[in-house]
């Protein structure tokens, strides 16, 4: 009796390990791994401890609102740039995230090799900007903005700014450019 217990916590505890879900890059309206939207500019040391830390230190005179800071893999690949609220401020919070490794993804599996028949699948697109060179995709939803850079655009939509793009004008294997939280 002793023994089949045993066998069955085991066996339990085995296949409870082994379904935990990987938070680390999970994308969520309030949180991009283990960093949430209360999360402070202090705290990124414990947050990415396995992580490397870029800060950039403003000083010039042509530099002095750079804000960002960049979080690498140990092995060198960019995975995030997050924006403070407050310039040189380490109880800030972060206002920012963009997001560069393609295994962060959302709930819906929405990642950076997206496309955006994937993200009008899974979400209700908010509001389309036209800009210089890209359109900004923005998902309320999720606090998420998805940028595609206008190449992907049929030529008579890249050059005007005036224009007003709509969702069915964007093919939909137009390819995410870039992929931000804002909080």
């Amino acid at each position: 009796m002793k023994k089949t217990i045993l066998s069955i916590a085991i066996i339990a505890i085995t296949c409870f390990s082994c379904s935990t879900k990987n938070d680390n890059f999970s994308i969520t309206k309030t949180s991009v791994g283990n960093l949430t939207s209360t999360s402070q500019v202090k705290d990124l040391e414990s947050i990415f401890k396995t992580d490397s830390i870029v800060k950039f230190v403003p000083g010039g005179e042509f530099t002095t609102s750079i804000n960002e800071i960049e979080i690498f893999e140990k092995g060198g690949s960019k995975l995030l740039t997050l924006t403070p609220k407050t310039l040189m401020d380490s109880t800030s919070v972060i206002k920012t995230v963009q997001i560069f490794d393609s295994r962060f993804k959302t709930e819906k599996g929405i990642s950076t090799l997206s496309t955006f028949k994937d993200i009008q699948d899974h979400y209700k697109i908010s509001s389309i900007d036209n800009l210089i060179r890209s359109v900004v995709i923005s998902v309320n939803e999720i606090n998420a903005s998805f940028t595609i850079d206008k190449e992907q655009l049929p030529s008579n939509l890249r050059f005007d700014m005036n224009l007003n793009i709509e969702a069915s004008q964007i093919p939909d294997s137009a390819k995410i450019k870039y992929f931000f939280l804002n909080w």
